[in-house]
């Protein structure tokens, strides 16, 4: 894949809303992309009552989100969903989990995605559908999620209070069985497209107990299948958790800012106790075959052709997320490793409060310097207190820095080897942080980028992305 690639995410209420005319215009003109991805659903406002707000609260961090562009002339709305097209019923047949019903919405604006789709490729623009991995019915992001025991575990056998990616276990055969015929119903309604991405396809660590998961009974399953010691790993998981909730003192906390990040302390902590290796190995198996699976899932359905790209956490959270880019790599066409770095701030409060409730005597500035440096996020000390950390608001600059940003995009590739990575750059924000981001992406990467996602790219961010990457076109 040349350097040259560069995407941008379509929602299909801006193809609704501005049209597939304009919206192709835009993209082809101003940002000069040369792909495109869109969903299989289509929208339409609603009340607070009976829809969902757009953009997502991201677990209500992301309240203060607002799009750059307008939908039915809101920059805030609530809305509702339907699937694009009519699912084949028969490939969910005896399935726990079933495509969400077609309706009036389906059928009055559903035939804009394969209008779409024609209109791209007849300029020469390659066309993905994104749709969820492990969250049914997995059209549209934050909407829908497991049920009974398919949602994942802590060590103590408890279900997350409050998570932002509602992923299911990535062990549960009714998970993978339905995304898999997903898959297959999409290569079915739309065979003219060029690729499939496919969306946190581990589990994503957005809370603290997100890294604790998963402990459930269908991981215990498999992991007697893969030959896995699940007791060892749960009682090494459960003591670490216990430790981080309660047991932590100020001097666990001092070799993380040090100048060599930590490393050593990680490597002690590991060997220590082999069992916590190998619950992260585990963790990598599941997200390797969940990704292998849905590459044969295509190929079955006659989407050889058809190409197959993850969206993954970056590291260091893809340790703990599952997503080892190398175990993936064989099975994908592609890897976007995600820079939604609106996130980074938000998440390391996050991990920060949880820390600091469990352990009032820790002191709060030295935990905050020992987050931003295990995250890497900064290519400074980052900010002194974990007071400074929040979701930026619309006008503020990501408190990210490029450097370290570009350091993720090259470890992710390290890691995955021949198999291209490609930087998944986020638009929310102004746009000269948009700029400053846009370009550490684009330098570090060997292979392109894909921008999520027009709503937030107003007429200067797309001119800003058609400026930084310039391209023989």
């Amino acid at each position: 894949m040349p350097r040259d690639f560069l995407g941008i995410t379509m929602m299909p209420e801006f193809i609704q809303n501005e049209g597939v005319e304009r919206v192709l215009d835009n993209l082809q003109y101003r940002a000069r992309v040369t792909a495109v991805a869109t969903s299989p659903y289509v929208m339409e406002p609603a009340d607070e009552k009976t829809g969902s707000r757009e953009p997502p609260v991201d677990a209500g961090a992301g309240s203060v989100r607002l799009l750059d562009r307008p939908l039915w002339g809101k920059r805030e709305l609530w809305v509702r969903t339907a699937p694009s097209f009519v699912p084949d019923l028969s490939l969910y047949r005896g399935l726990r989990y079933q495509p969400a019903e077609p309706g009036e919405l389906t059928h009055r604006q559903g035939p804009q995605i394969k209008t779409f789709i024609r209109a791209a490729h007849s300029r020469g623009i390659k066309v993905y559908l994104q749709v969820q991995a492990a969250i049914p019915p997995g059209y549209r992001v934050q909407f829908g999620g497991p049920s009974g025991d398919d949602r994942p575990q802590l060590p103590d056998g408890r279900v997350p209070a409050r998570r932002l990616a509602n992923n299911g276990s990535l062990a549960s055969p009714h998970i993978i069985a339905y995304h898999q015929a997903l898959l297959r119903d999409l290569v079915k309604a739309y065979p003219g497209i060029d690729g499939l991405r496919v969306d946190w396809p581990e589990y994503p660590p957005y809370f603290l107990d997100d890294v604790f998961l998963d402990f459930g009974p269908h991981a215990e399953a498999a992991a007697r299948r893969l030959g896995f010691d699940f007791e060892r790993m749960r009682r090494a998981a459960g003591e670490l958790y216990r430790t981080v909730h309660g047991g932590l003192r100020n001097e666990h906390l001092a070799p993380w800012p040090a100048r060599d990040g930590g490393r050593f302390r990680l490597l002690r902590l590991l060997t220590e106790d082999t069992a916590l290796l190998d619950w992260l190995r585990f963790k990598a198996v599941l997200a390797a075959e969940l990704i292998a699976g849905f590459r044969a899932a295509i190929d079955e359905a006659g989407g050889r052709n058809i190409e197959l790209m993850p969206n993954a956490f970056p590291p260091p959270w893809s340790l703990v997320s599952g997503m080892d880019y190398s175990r993936v790599a064989p099975h994908a066409t592609a890897i976007s490793v995600k820079l939604y770095t609106m996130h980074w701030p938000v998440m390391l409060r996050f991990y920060g409060d949880a820390i600091a409730a469990a352990n009032p005597e820790i002191d709060e500035r030295l935990l905050t310097r020992a987050l931003v440096s295990w995250l890497d996020i900064a290519d400074d000390a980052g900010l002194p207190s974990l007071r400074d950390y929040r979701y930026p608001e619309p006008d503020e600059p990501h408190p990210v820095g490029s450097l370290a940003q570009a350091r993720k995009i090259v470890e992710a590739q390290q890691a995955a080897g021949k198999v291209p990575v490609l930087a998944l750059v986020h638009g929310y924000g102004p746009a000269t942080d948009y700029r400053r981001r846009l370009e550490a992406a684009w330098q570090a990467s060997q292979h392109g980028v894909w921008i999520n996602r027009y709503g937030y790219l107003s007429d200067e961010k797309l001119a800003i992305t058609g400026e930084v990457c310039k391209r023989n076109v």
